[in-house]
């Protein structure tokens, strides 16, 4: 079956030396959906080369090569920004590391183009494959993020299989210098939530690979974990400032 192609709607993978398989990840994108757009934050291992010749090769694929890491975010945000320019409206944004099911992204993409307003968020169904103290973690913050959105209905807040509004997306990151590394997914959920984007939760798979196999993490508990307490610290701030606005709108849409 062909790709599905659209002009509104493209897949973002931002990619830090990602390990051999971001090649089968794009490819496999590219399978389900086209325009695909990868963005190389300061990778040293030698795939932007790769990738560029890649794009060469394959029209609906672009590279975008920034010369030095940034982090996740960073990146993302670069990548929507050329991307308004251009007309599109809306990000599909999965990781280059082959966790994310790409056979899900036009089920994605379509919930997207039904209710374009909503922000269509990835809640993790874990394999054996998945690391216990990882898939406990993220309770943590998944229970804070509910807190600070009072249960908006985002479910996992670290997920990062998600498609983007574009432009209220840059407007929130644009307010303020966080969201550009680690802590971009919970934080870009929270603060979208706060503006009234609505948070739509579907099931979708994630894998996670051994060494052995291919699998690369940047994630480092230590650092990782710090910012995003401290993210946390800064969003339960904000959110006490803005609880009777989101009480407010919460109440009218119960009674609509």
């Amino acid at each position: 079956m062909a790709a599905h192609r659209s002009t509104t709607h493209l897949v973002l993978i931002p990619s830090y030396n990602p390990g051999p398989k971001v090649y089968a990840t794009v490819r496999a994108a590219l399978d389900q959906w086209r325009p695909v757009w990868v963005v190389v934050d300061g990778s040293t291992d030698g795939s932007a080369e790769r990738l560029t010749a890649m794009a060469a090769e394959e029209p609906d694929l672009r590279v975008l090569v920034l010369p030095r890491n940034r982090g996740k975010g960073a990146a993302v945000l670069h990548g929507i920004r050329v991307a308004a320019t251009l007309g599109f409206t809306h990000v599909l944004t999965m990781d280059s590391d082959g966790q994310h099911p790409a056979e899900q992204i036009a089920e994605f993409m379509q919930r997207s183009r039904a209710r374009p307003a909503a922000m269509i968020l990835g809640c993790p169904t874990f394999d054996a494959s998945a690391p216990r103290l990882r898939v406990n973690g993220r309770k943590i913050s998944n229970f804070w993020t509910d807190v600070e959105t009072l249960w908006a209905g985002i479910g996992d807040s670290l997920y990062g299989f998600r498609v983007y509004p574009i432009a209220p997306l840059i407007a929130v990151m644009r307010r303020q210098a966080w969201m550009r590394r680690f802590d971009f997914d919970p934080e870009a959920a929270v603060r979208l939530c706060w503006q009234g984007v609505e948070p739509v939760s579907v099931p979708a798979a994630v894998r996670y690979f051994r060494i052995d196999e291919g699998g690369v993490s940047h994630f480092h508990y230590g650092r990782d974990n710090l910012l995003l307490t401290w993210m946390h610290v800064r969003l339960f701030g904000g959110f006490l400032l803005r609880w009777p606005v989101l009480a407010a709108r919460r109440l009218r849409a119960k009674t609509a």
